[in-house]
Protein backbone atom coordinates (compact mmCIF):
# COMPACT_ATOMS: atom_id res chain seq x y z
CA UNK A 1 0.00 0.00 0.00
CA UNK A 2 1.32 3.21 -0.89
CA UNK A 3 1.92 5.77 2.28
CA UNK A 4 -0.96 8.71 2.38
CA UNK A 5 0.33 11.70 0.49
CA UNK A 6 0.65 14.51 2.91
CA UNK A 7 -2.49 16.96 2.39
CA UNK A 8 -2.00 20.36 2.95
CA UNK A 9 -4.69 23.63 2.18
CA UNK A 10 -3.24 23.67 -1.98
CA UNK A 11 -4.94 23.24 -4.93
CA UNK A 12 -6.07 19.73 -4.82
CA UNK A 13 -6.27 17.63 -8.03
CA UNK A 14 -10.27 16.32 -8.15
CA UNK A 15 -11.42 13.00 -9.94
CA UNK A 16 -15.31 13.34 -10.09
CA UNK A 17 -17.62 10.26 -11.36
CA UNK A 18 -21.71 11.02 -11.28
CA UNK A 19 -23.93 8.39 -11.76
CA UNK A 20 -28.07 8.05 -11.91
CA UNK A 21 -30.48 10.56 -13.22
CA UNK A 22 -30.39 14.07 -14.38
CA UNK A 23 -31.67 15.24 -10.73
CA UNK A 24 -28.48 13.68 -9.33
CA UNK A 25 -26.36 15.00 -12.40
CA UNK A 26 -27.06 18.35 -11.73
CA UNK A 27 -25.88 18.47 -8.14
CA UNK A 28 -22.93 16.85 -9.58
CA UNK A 29 -22.11 20.02 -11.51
CA UNK A 30 -22.96 22.17 -9.00
CA UNK A 31 -20.41 20.05 -6.63
CA UNK A 32 -17.85 20.06 -9.35
CA UNK A 33 -18.38 23.96 -9.78
CA UNK A 34 -17.81 24.61 -6.56
CA UNK A 35 -14.95 22.68 -6.26
CA UNK A 36 -13.50 24.83 -8.97
CA UNK A 37 -14.77 27.86 -7.50
CA UNK A 38 -12.67 27.12 -4.57
CA UNK A 39 -9.50 26.73 -6.06
CA UNK A 40 -9.08 22.87 -7.27
CA UNK A 41 -8.81 21.20 -10.71
CA UNK A 42 -11.03 18.63 -12.21
CA UNK A 43 -8.97 15.73 -13.60
CA UNK A 44 -10.28 12.89 -16.24
CA UNK A 45 -7.70 10.45 -15.33
CA UNK A 46 -8.09 9.43 -11.50
CA UNK A 47 -4.65 8.20 -11.59
CA UNK A 48 -3.62 11.69 -11.09
CA UNK A 49 -5.86 12.74 -8.51
CA UNK A 50 -5.38 14.13 -5.59
CA UNK A 51 -9.25 13.25 -4.40
CA UNK A 52 -11.99 10.77 -5.76
CA UNK A 53 -15.65 11.63 -5.89
CA UNK A 54 -18.07 9.02 -6.76
CA UNK A 55 -21.43 10.84 -6.75
CA UNK A 56 -24.25 7.85 -6.37
CA UNK A 57 -27.62 7.15 -6.98
CA UNK A 58 -29.70 3.95 -4.92
CA UNK A 59 -33.07 3.79 -6.46
CA UNK A 60 -33.26 0.26 -7.59
CA UNK A 61 -30.72 -2.40 -7.01
CA UNK A 62 -29.19 -2.72 -10.63
CA UNK A 63 -27.97 1.39 -9.78
CA UNK A 64 -27.13 0.91 -6.57
CA UNK A 65 -24.75 -2.38 -7.16
CA UNK A 66 -23.65 0.03 -10.37
CA UNK A 67 -22.58 2.96 -7.28
CA UNK A 68 -20.72 0.35 -5.10
CA UNK A 69 -18.85 -1.07 -8.21
CA UNK A 70 -17.60 2.37 -9.07
CA UNK A 71 -16.60 3.44 -5.36
CA UNK A 72 -14.67 0.39 -5.28
CA UNK A 73 -13.03 0.99 -8.78
CA UNK A 74 -11.85 3.59 -7.63
CA UNK A 75 -10.85 2.85 -4.29
CA UNK A 76 -7.94 1.11 -5.80
CA UNK A 77 -6.28 4.42 -6.83
CA UNK A 78 -5.70 4.86 -2.83
CA UNK A 79 -3.38 2.33 -3.08
CA UNK A 80 -2.18 2.27 -6.65
CA UNK A 81 -2.58 5.54 -7.50
CA UNK A 82 -1.87 9.24 -5.61
CA UNK A 83 -5.49 9.39 -4.81
CA UNK A 84 -5.18 9.80 -0.64
CA UNK A 85 -9.03 10.63 -0.13
CA UNK A 86 -12.49 8.96 -1.55
CA UNK A 87 -15.20 11.14 -0.99
CA UNK A 88 -18.96 9.26 -1.84
CA UNK A 89 -21.60 11.39 -2.33
CA UNK A 90 -25.50 11.22 -3.60
CA UNK A 91 -28.61 8.87 -2.88
CA UNK A 92 -26.41 5.87 -1.79
CA UNK A 93 -24.54 7.46 0.67
CA UNK A 94 -28.09 9.51 2.08
CA UNK A 95 -30.05 6.45 1.96
CA UNK A 96 -26.56 3.78 3.30
CA UNK A 97 -23.78 6.21 4.94
CA UNK A 98 -23.99 5.02 7.99
CA UNK A 99 -23.96 1.11 7.62
CA UNK A 100 -21.81 1.64 4.69
CA UNK A 101 -19.12 4.10 6.60
CA UNK A 102 -18.60 0.27 8.37
CA UNK A 103 -18.44 -1.68 5.81
CA UNK A 104 -16.32 0.18 3.22
CA UNK A 105 -13.74 1.58 4.85
CA UNK A 106 -11.56 2.67 1.86
CA UNK A 107 -14.01 5.44 2.06
CA UNK A 108 -13.32 8.39 3.83
CA UNK A 109 -16.20 10.45 3.82
CA UNK A 110 -20.14 9.60 2.69
CA UNK A 111 -21.67 13.10 2.07
CA UNK A 112 -25.96 13.03 1.77
CA UNK A 113 -27.79 14.47 -0.54
CA UNK A 114 -28.53 17.06 1.85
CA UNK A 115 -24.78 18.58 2.64
CA UNK A 116 -23.09 18.16 -0.53
CA UNK A 117 -22.49 22.22 -0.24
CA UNK A 118 -19.94 21.08 2.02
CA UNK A 119 -17.88 18.90 -0.70
CA UNK A 120 -15.15 21.60 -0.83
CA UNK A 121 -14.71 21.42 2.97
CA UNK A 122 -13.96 17.80 3.05
CA UNK A 123 -10.96 17.45 0.54
CA UNK A 124 -8.20 17.26 3.33
CA UNK A 125 -6.83 14.12 5.23
CA UNK A 126 -7.92 16.38 8.55
CA UNK A 127 -11.17 16.71 7.64
CA UNK A 128 -13.81 14.98 9.55
CA UNK A 129 -15.08 11.54 8.52
CA UNK A 130 -18.76 11.37 9.35
CA UNK A 131 -21.61 9.72 7.67
CA UNK A 132 -23.24 13.03 6.25
CA UNK A 133 -26.93 11.87 6.44
CA UNK A 134 -29.10 14.46 8.36
CA UNK A 135 -30.92 16.99 5.85
CA UNK A 136 -32.85 15.12 3.02
CA UNK A 137 -31.80 17.54 0.27
CA UNK A 138 -30.75 21.07 -0.63
CA UNK A 139 -31.80 23.41 -3.33
CA UNK A 140 -28.38 25.91 -4.43
CA UNK A 141 -28.94 29.51 -4.53
CA UNK A 142 -29.39 30.42 -8.16
CA UNK A 143 -25.85 31.62 -8.56
CA UNK A 144 -24.55 28.24 -7.32
CA UNK A 145 -21.78 27.86 -9.96
CA UNK A 146 -22.27 24.58 -12.35
CA UNK A 147 -19.76 22.51 -14.22
CA UNK A 148 -21.70 21.53 -17.40
CA UNK A 149 -21.41 17.46 -17.84
CA UNK A 150 -23.75 17.93 -20.57
CA UNK A 151 -22.86 18.65 -24.37
CA UNK A 152 -22.90 22.52 -24.62
CA UNK A 153 -26.05 23.07 -26.28
CA UNK A 154 -28.09 21.08 -23.65
CA UNK A 155 -28.92 21.10 -20.29
CA UNK A 156 -31.37 20.98 -17.43
CA UNK A 157 -32.97 23.21 -15.32
CA UNK A 158 -33.71 21.36 -11.60
CA UNK A 159 -36.87 22.98 -10.88
CA UNK A 160 -37.90 21.52 -7.56
CA UNK A 161 -36.45 18.70 -4.86
CA UNK A 162 -38.25 15.93 -3.05
CA UNK A 163 -41.44 14.25 -3.80
CA UNK A 164 -45.28 14.20 -1.93
CA UNK A 165 -46.19 10.97 -3.51
CA UNK A 166 -46.44 7.95 -1.53
CA UNK A 167 -45.66 5.37 -4.55
CA UNK A 168 -45.46 2.00 -2.51
CA UNK A 169 -42.14 0.87 -4.97
CA UNK A 170 -40.38 3.99 -4.38
CA UNK A 171 -38.00 4.95 -1.94
CA UNK A 172 -37.29 8.54 -3.41
CA UNK A 173 -38.86 10.62 -0.68
CA UNK A 174 -37.41 8.85 2.04
CA UNK A 175 -34.02 9.18 0.34
CA UNK A 176 -35.10 13.72 -0.76
CA UNK A 177 -37.68 14.30 1.44
CA UNK A 178 -41.13 15.90 0.54
CA UNK A 179 -41.06 18.09 -2.52
CA UNK A 180 -39.77 22.21 -2.21
CA UNK A 181 -40.32 24.29 -5.55
CA UNK A 182 -37.88 26.65 -6.46
CA UNK A 183 -39.24 30.37 -7.15
CA UNK A 184 -39.84 31.66 -11.00
CA UNK A 185 -37.44 34.49 -10.75
CA UNK A 186 -34.47 32.43 -9.26
CA UNK A 187 -35.18 29.44 -12.31
CA UNK A 188 -35.35 32.35 -14.91
CA UNK A 189 -32.11 33.51 -14.04
CA UNK A 190 -30.59 30.32 -13.80
CA UNK A 191 -32.07 29.81 -17.48
CA UNK A 192 -30.39 33.08 -18.86
CA UNK A 193 -26.81 32.39 -17.75
CA UNK A 194 -27.68 28.85 -19.30
CA UNK A 195 -28.49 30.52 -22.37
CA UNK A 196 -25.67 33.07 -22.04
CA UNK A 197 -23.28 30.30 -21.98
CA UNK A 198 -24.81 28.45 -25.70
CA UNK A 199 -27.51 26.01 -24.24
CA UNK A 200 -30.51 26.15 -26.79
CA UNK A 201 -32.47 22.89 -25.18
CA UNK A 202 -33.73 23.04 -21.77
CA UNK A 203 -35.27 20.01 -19.52
CA UNK A 204 -37.15 20.87 -16.72
CA UNK A 205 -36.54 18.28 -14.40
CA UNK A 206 -37.94 17.08 -10.95
CA UNK A 207 -39.72 14.14 -9.34
CA UNK A 208 -42.80 15.48 -10.38
CA UNK A 209 -43.04 18.14 -12.58
CA UNK A 210 -46.84 19.08 -12.51
CA UNK A 211 -46.68 19.32 -8.99
CA UNK A 212 -44.31 22.15 -9.36
CA UNK A 213 -45.48 24.98 -6.84
CA UNK A 214 -48.25 23.24 -4.93
CA UNK A 215 -46.13 23.39 -2.11
CA UNK A 216 -45.34 27.61 -2.41
CA UNK A 217 -48.05 30.12 -1.65
CA UNK A 218 -47.28 32.42 -4.47
CA UNK A 219 -49.39 31.23 -7.39
CA UNK A 220 -46.42 29.45 -8.95
CA UNK A 221 -47.17 26.36 -11.41
CA UNK A 222 -45.91 24.75 -14.01
CA UNK A 223 -47.47 26.52 -16.78
CA UNK A 224 -46.77 29.75 -15.23
CA UNK A 225 -43.24 28.93 -14.94
CA UNK A 226 -42.76 28.22 -18.65
CA UNK A 227 -44.56 31.23 -19.62
CA UNK A 228 -41.98 32.92 -17.33
CA UNK A 229 -39.37 30.93 -19.03
CA UNK A 230 -40.40 32.06 -22.90
CA UNK A 231 -39.13 35.13 -22.28
CA UNK A 232 -35.36 34.01 -21.78
CA UNK A 233 -33.74 34.39 -25.40
CA UNK A 234 -31.24 32.06 -26.61
CA UNK A 235 -33.17 28.98 -25.29
CA UNK A 236 -34.71 27.29 -28.55
CA UNK A 237 -36.54 24.57 -27.07
CA UNK A 238 -37.97 23.45 -23.44
CA UNK A 239 -38.17 19.79 -22.63
CA UNK A 240 -40.47 18.52 -20.10
CA UNK A 241 -39.92 15.14 -18.02
CA UNK A 242 -40.82 13.20 -15.39
CA UNK A 243 -44.54 14.74 -15.73
CA UNK A 244 -47.27 13.03 -13.12
CA UNK A 245 -50.64 12.43 -14.57
CA UNK A 246 -52.52 14.14 -11.74
CA UNK A 247 -51.92 18.00 -12.58
CA UNK A 248 -51.58 17.74 -16.08
CA UNK A 249 -53.82 20.64 -16.83
CA UNK A 250 -55.72 22.39 -19.61
CA UNK A 251 -53.93 25.18 -19.40
CA UNK A 252 -50.65 23.83 -19.79
CA UNK A 253 -51.62 21.73 -22.56
CA UNK A 254 -53.23 25.09 -23.79
CA UNK A 255 -49.64 26.54 -23.65
CA UNK A 256 -47.68 23.73 -24.98
CA UNK A 257 -49.59 23.40 -28.29
CA UNK A 258 -49.41 26.95 -28.39
CA UNK A 259 -45.30 27.82 -28.44
CA UNK A 260 -43.32 26.17 -30.53
CA UNK A 261 -40.52 26.39 -28.23
CA UNK A 262 -42.27 24.46 -25.91
CA UNK A 263 -41.96 20.57 -27.06
CA UNK A 264 -44.77 18.60 -28.18
CA UNK A 265 -42.99 16.15 -25.98
CA UNK A 266 -44.24 14.57 -22.51
CA UNK A 267 -42.44 11.97 -20.46
CA UNK A 268 -45.47 10.67 -17.74
CA UNK A 269 -44.49 7.42 -15.99
CA UNK A 270 -48.15 5.76 -15.85
CA UNK A 271 -46.32 2.56 -14.10
CA UNK A 272 -49.12 -0.08 -15.18
CA UNK A 273 -52.74 0.03 -16.75
CA UNK A 274 -54.52 -2.47 -14.51
CA UNK A 275 -56.66 -0.96 -11.67
CA UNK A 276 -55.50 -3.42 -9.46
CA UNK A 277 -52.14 -3.03 -9.89
CA UNK A 278 -52.88 0.67 -9.53
CA UNK A 279 -53.95 1.20 -6.50
CA UNK A 280 -51.24 -1.26 -4.98
CA UNK A 281 -48.38 0.73 -6.39
CA UNK A 282 -50.61 3.91 -5.01
CA UNK A 283 -51.12 5.43 -8.45
CA UNK A 284 -54.94 5.61 -8.45
CA UNK A 285 -58.24 4.35 -6.88
CA UNK A 286 -60.84 2.54 -8.89
CA UNK A 287 -60.86 3.45 -12.61
CA UNK A 288 -57.62 4.37 -12.55
CA UNK A 289 -56.66 2.72 -15.82
CA UNK A 290 -59.67 4.22 -17.74
CA UNK A 291 -58.92 7.70 -16.35
CA UNK A 292 -55.81 7.43 -17.96
CA UNK A 293 -56.72 6.22 -21.13
CA UNK A 294 -58.90 9.77 -20.85
CA UNK A 295 -56.04 11.47 -19.87
CA UNK A 296 -54.07 10.23 -22.78
CA UNK A 297 -56.81 10.92 -25.71
CA UNK A 298 -57.37 14.64 -23.87
CA UNK A 299 -53.15 15.03 -24.31
CA UNK A 300 -53.45 13.47 -28.16
CA UNK A 301 -56.50 16.05 -28.57
CA UNK A 302 -55.40 19.08 -27.13
CA UNK A 303 -51.63 18.86 -28.38
CA UNK A 304 -51.70 17.62 -31.84
CA UNK A 305 -48.95 15.73 -33.15
CA UNK A 306 -47.45 15.33 -29.41
CA UNK A 307 -45.11 12.32 -28.57
CA UNK A 308 -45.53 10.94 -25.51
CA UNK A 309 -43.17 8.76 -23.50
CA UNK A 310 -44.09 6.43 -20.52
CA UNK A 311 -41.89 4.06 -18.06
CA UNK A 312 -44.00 0.47 -16.87
CA UNK A 313 -43.42 -1.78 -13.95
CA UNK A 314 -43.57 -5.29 -14.54
CA UNK A 315 -43.55 -7.95 -11.92
CA UNK A 316 -45.27 -5.78 -9.10
CA UNK A 317 -46.07 -8.02 -5.97
CA UNK A 318 -49.40 -9.91 -6.83
CA UNK A 319 -49.08 -9.27 -10.65
CA UNK A 320 -50.86 -11.84 -12.15
CA UNK A 321 -51.29 -12.95 -16.01
CA UNK A 322 -54.53 -11.35 -16.40
CA UNK A 323 -52.70 -8.11 -14.82
CA UNK A 324 -49.96 -8.15 -17.21
CA UNK A 325 -52.59 -8.78 -20.08
CA UNK A 326 -54.36 -5.95 -18.93
CA UNK A 327 -51.31 -3.42 -19.34
CA UNK A 328 -50.27 -4.74 -22.56
CA UNK A 329 -54.08 -4.11 -23.94
CA UNK A 330 -53.21 -0.27 -22.39
CA UNK A 331 -49.80 -0.33 -24.71
CA UNK A 332 -51.83 -1.32 -27.39
CA UNK A 333 -55.00 1.41 -27.11
CA UNK A 334 -52.43 4.42 -25.97
CA UNK A 335 -49.97 3.54 -28.41
CA UNK A 336 -46.95 5.52 -26.70
CA UNK A 337 -44.56 6.64 -29.02
CA UNK A 338 -41.62 5.92 -26.37
CA UNK A 339 -41.80 3.62 -23.78
CA UNK A 340 -39.61 2.17 -21.08
CA UNK A 341 -40.99 -1.52 -19.37
CA UNK A 342 -38.49 -2.07 -16.23
CA UNK A 343 -38.94 -5.07 -13.80
CA UNK A 344 -40.29 -4.30 -10.47
CA UNK A 345 -37.52 -4.19 -7.89
CA UNK A 346 -37.84 -5.57 -4.06
CA UNK A 347 -36.70 -2.30 -1.98
CA UNK A 348 -35.89 -2.31 1.52
CA UNK A 349 -37.90 0.89 2.88
CA UNK A 350 -40.61 1.07 0.33
CA UNK A 351 -44.38 0.01 1.15
CA UNK A 352 -44.25 -2.44 -1.17
CA UNK A 353 -41.33 -4.37 -0.14
CA UNK A 354 -43.73 -6.36 2.51
CA UNK A 355 -46.34 -7.27 0.34
CA UNK A 356 -46.80 -10.74 -0.20
CA UNK A 357 -46.90 -12.74 -3.91
CA UNK A 358 -43.71 -11.28 -5.03
CA UNK A 359 -43.29 -12.58 -8.70
CA UNK A 360 -40.09 -14.88 -9.77
CA UNK A 361 -37.10 -12.88 -11.83
CA UNK A 362 -37.77 -15.23 -14.61
CA UNK A 363 -41.22 -14.21 -15.23
CA UNK A 364 -40.49 -10.17 -14.74
CA UNK A 365 -38.31 -10.72 -17.56
CA UNK A 366 -40.28 -12.88 -19.85
CA UNK A 367 -42.81 -10.20 -19.28
CA UNK A 368 -40.51 -7.30 -19.86
CA UNK A 369 -39.49 -8.69 -22.79
CA UNK A 370 -42.79 -9.31 -24.29
CA UNK A 371 -43.89 -6.07 -23.54
CA UNK A 372 -41.16 -4.58 -25.16
CA UNK A 373 -41.73 -6.93 -27.90
CA UNK A 374 -45.38 -5.22 -28.07
CA UNK A 375 -44.18 -1.55 -27.87
CA UNK A 376 -41.17 -2.18 -30.99
CA UNK A 377 -43.90 -2.83 -33.18
CA UNK A 378 -45.88 0.58 -32.15
CA UNK A 379 -43.09 2.63 -31.94
CA UNK A 380 -41.97 1.03 -36.06
CA UNK A 381 -45.52 2.48 -37.18
CA UNK A 382 -44.99 5.62 -35.14
CA UNK A 383 -41.62 6.28 -36.80
CA UNK A 384 -42.95 5.38 -39.75
CA UNK A 385 -45.47 8.19 -40.77
CA UNK A 386 -42.84 10.97 -39.96
CA UNK A 387 -41.02 9.51 -43.34
CA UNK A 388 -41.50 12.67 -45.60
CA UNK A 389 -41.88 14.87 -43.06
CA UNK A 390 -39.88 17.94 -42.89
CA UNK A 391 -38.56 18.29 -39.14
CA UNK A 392 -36.63 20.83 -37.62
CA UNK A 393 -33.47 18.63 -36.05
CA UNK A 394 -30.92 19.79 -33.23
CA UNK A 395 -27.28 18.76 -34.56
CA UNK A 396 -26.02 17.35 -31.76
CA UNK A 397 -22.40 15.45 -33.27
CA UNK A 398 -20.93 12.96 -34.70
CA UNK A 399 -21.35 9.14 -33.42
CA UNK A 400 -18.17 6.87 -32.94
CA UNK A 401 -18.43 5.49 -36.66
CA UNK A 402 -18.13 8.97 -37.68
CA UNK A 403 -21.88 9.23 -38.57
CA UNK A 404 -23.99 12.78 -37.98
CA UNK A 405 -26.70 12.83 -36.19
CA UNK A 406 -29.34 14.98 -34.18
CA UNK A 407 -32.19 15.19 -32.45
CA UNK A 408 -35.87 16.22 -33.16
CA UNK A 409 -38.22 17.48 -30.63
CA UNK A 410 -39.82 13.91 -29.97
CA UNK A 411 -36.52 12.78 -28.96
CA UNK A 412 -34.48 13.25 -25.58
CA UNK A 413 -31.27 13.12 -25.24
CA UNK A 414 -29.83 9.52 -23.88
CA UNK A 415 -33.08 7.82 -23.54
CA UNK A 416 -34.77 8.00 -27.31
CA UNK A 417 -33.88 7.38 -30.51
CA UNK A 418 -31.89 9.73 -32.71
CA UNK A 419 -32.10 11.47 -36.68
CA UNK A 420 -29.00 10.43 -39.07
CA UNK A 421 -27.62 13.08 -41.07
CA UNK A 422 -27.17 12.11 -44.39
CA UNK A 423 -25.55 14.05 -47.90
CA UNK A 424 -23.41 17.36 -47.64
CA UNK A 425 -22.57 18.20 -44.28
CA UNK A 426 -22.87 21.43 -43.93
CA UNK A 427 -23.81 22.28 -39.95
CA UNK A 428 -22.80 23.29 -37.07
CA UNK A 429 -23.52 21.08 -33.71
CA UNK A 430 -25.88 23.40 -31.56
CA UNK A 431 -27.79 24.60 -35.23
CA UNK A 432 -31.32 23.48 -35.52
CA UNK A 433 -31.68 22.62 -39.30
CA UNK A 434 -34.30 21.20 -41.29
CA UNK A 435 -34.70 17.82 -42.12
CA UNK A 436 -36.63 15.74 -44.72
CA UNK A 437 -37.12 12.31 -43.13
CA UNK A 438 -36.24 9.62 -45.38
CA UNK A 439 -36.05 6.83 -43.51
CA UNK A 440 -37.51 5.44 -40.16
CA UNK A 441 -36.48 1.89 -38.14
CA UNK A 442 -38.21 0.84 -34.78
CA UNK A 443 -36.23 3.80 -32.54
CA UNK A 444 -34.25 6.40 -35.36
CA UNK A 445 -35.15 7.94 -37.97
CA UNK A 446 -32.69 9.08 -41.28
CA UNK A 447 -33.26 12.41 -42.90
CA UNK A 448 -30.81 14.67 -45.33
CA UNK A 449 -30.86 18.50 -44.08
CA UNK A 450 -31.53 21.43 -46.16
CA UNK A 451 -28.36 23.33 -47.73
CA UNK A 452 -26.67 25.73 -45.17
CA UNK A 453 -29.07 28.82 -46.03
CA UNK A 454 -32.59 27.26 -44.90
CA UNK A 455 -30.98 26.04 -41.17
CA UNK A 456 -31.43 28.46 -38.19
CA UNK A 457 -29.19 29.20 -35.15
CA UNK A 458 -30.70 30.02 -32.77
CA UNK A 459 -28.96 33.03 -30.19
Amino acid sequence: MKREQEVTGETRKVHFLSLGCPKNLVDGEVMQGMLVQAGHELVYDPGAADVLVVNTCSFIDEAKEESIDAILDLSRYKHDGRASRLIVTGCLAERYGTVLRESMPEVDVFVGTGDFMALPKLLTADAPRPAYVGAQHVLPPADAPRIQATPFYTSFLKIAEGCNRTCSFCIIPKIRGRQESRGIASLVDEARRLADSGVRELSLIAQDLTSYGTDRDDGANLARLLEALLAVDGIAWFRLLYMYPQHVTDDLLRLIAREERICSYLDMPLQHGSDRMLRAMRRGTAGAGRRLRELVARIRDRVPGVVLRSSFIVGFPGETDDDFAELLDFLQDCRFERVGVFRYSHEEGTAAYALDGQVAEKVKEARRAQAMKLQARIARAANLTQVGEELPVLVCGQLDNGQWYGRTQGQAADIDGVVLLRGRLEWEVGTIVPVKITRASTYDLEGAALPREDAVAIS
